[in-house]
């Protein structure tokens, strides 16, 4: 899903993104049975109920995360992938809670942690009890950062909102791929609020890197070996 000729990088789901990450494109999943309640029984174009129904069957999964264990490079880690065909990616109660979940896995057999974000940001279906999840999980690793244990986290297109203004820029090395779209309000936002036009390539991931809010782009190709090294390195 990269373009030979120009490296344009097009999105991938999260089983992918776990498969080409994974050893043997292997690993166990946790937590696939958590599933959304309707805390505020939303409403809008239809029921959140019924939203979450037909995301669950479209995608074949529960929520918009795989939260799972397995080896990158022969190194167990825990790690947790987003899906952004699912509500957008959005990051509601079980999302924070499957992050949760991982962390204390984590620390519990002292294993390195890995989240890919792809997301719009925290759901609005949920409302406070979405926007909780950002400091439940800043909280949950602080105890990884305590236990010494390195954390990676992985943005790609797109990864915004309340997923970016809390666990996607607190790895100890964050990362992107080539073009994603990282930021808190979106570009048209911004513009009609400053009433100024944009630089070219605003908060795409080239422009985060040159100015400071990224370690590093690196191509899809070349992500796994980026990671292995990177984990190498913290365990030396």
């Amino acid at each position: 899903m990269v373009c030979p000729k120009c490296g344009w990088h097009s999105r991938i789901d999260a089983l992918t993104r776990l498969k080409l990450l994974m050893d043997d494109a292997e690993f166990e999943e946790f937590d696939a049975d958590l599933r959304s309640s309707d805390p505020l029984g939303f409403v809008d174009a239809k029921p959140y109920s019924e939203r979450l129904e037909s995301m669950q069957r479209a995608t074949n999964m529960s929520d918009a995360m795989i939260s799972a264990a397995g080896c990158l490079a022969g190194r167990p880690i825990q790690i947790c992938s987003m899906e952004a065909r699912f509500i957008g990616g959005s990051m509601g109660s079980v999302v924070g809670e499957k992050i949760a979940r991982a962390i204390d896995r984590a620390i519990e057999h002292g294993t390195p942690l890995v989240i890919v974000s792809a997301s719009g940001g925290a759901r609005m279906q949920e409302g406070a009890v979405s926007l909780m999840q950002m400091a439940k999980i800043s909280a949950s690793l602080m105890r990884l950062d305590e236990a010494r244990l390195p954390y990676i986290s992985v943005l790609t297109d797109p990864t915004t909102g309340g997923v970016t203004a809390s666990y996607a820029m607190l790895g100890d090395l964050n990362i992107a791929e080539p073009g994603a779209l990282i930021g808190f309000a979106g570009p048209r936002v911004i513009e009609q609020t400053i009433r100024q036009k944009l630089p070219d390539g605003f908060q795409r991931s080239e422009f985060l890197l040159k100015h400071g809010m990224l370690d590093a782009v690196v191509p899809r190709l070349e992500l796994k070996p980026y990671i292995a090294r990177a984990l190498k390195f913290f365990a030396a």
